[in-house]
């Protein structure tokens, strides 16, 4: 719309066309790109995993970040986390540690390392169980040492069972996976039927 109206303000002052705009006249006409991609200045850092979430306003991405410290085995959670999101990050640690040694984990760690989660933004309310997967993934990458793609996204409510149950606002939270440059999701299996949208 407003490339159009900027073509038909240069034919009311009197140029004549046909005119064609291309890529290299966008910022020209539409002025500096005001979005950015939060993905494309991330680096892979072990422990931080990018989640799915969804708001109000449409869906997004947040990065979940876990670091460990010479401890005795303590969970601290910080980001503004509401209750049901806290208890995931129970259940996440958990799950991770009763598989430790099928994760290449060695099981003395969690009770020699305290663990920090933290999810950045902390001025923004964060709750709901969808992060779990996030959660998860994030230990399990802290405790090997191994990265995760950062253009890779996810969201799931996982069990005590690691069972990775539905969650909500699939369509919002993709469309602000894509928006923020991420090009591949991992989603619930039972959210197959979400795709269509």
């Amino acid at each position: 719309g407003t490339v159009c109206r900027k073509t038909a303000r240069k034919i009311a002052e009197g140029e004549t066309g046909p005119f064609a705009v291309d890529a290299s006249e966008v910022t020209e006409l539409l002025g500096k790109d005001r979005f950015y991609s939060e993905v494309a200045e991330e680096t892979p850092t072990p422990g931080v995993v990018t989640g799915l979430v969804w708001t109000p306003v449409g869906g997004g991405i947040v990065f979940l970040e876990a670091t460990k410290m010479r401890g005795k085995g303590r969970l601290t959670l910080t980001g503004s986390l509401g209750d049901v999101m806290k208890e995931s990050a129970q259940a996440a640690k958990s799950w991770i540690r009763a598989h430790a040694e099928e994760l290449a984990i060695d099981p003395a760690d969690f009770d020699d390392y305290d663990v920090h989660l933290h999810a950045p933004a902390g001025a923004t309310p964060k709750d709901g169980p969808s992060a779990g997967v996030a959660m998860a993934v994030a230990l399990a990458s802290l405790f090997t040492g191994r990265t995760v793609r950062t253009d890779l996204a996810m969201t799931g409510e996982i069990t005590l069972r690691g069972r990775v149950l539905p969650v909500g606002g699939i369509k919002e939270k993709v469309l602000g996976a894509v928006r923020a440059g991420i090009t591949g999701v991992i989603l619930p299996q039972r959210n197959e039927n979400d795709l269509d949208e």
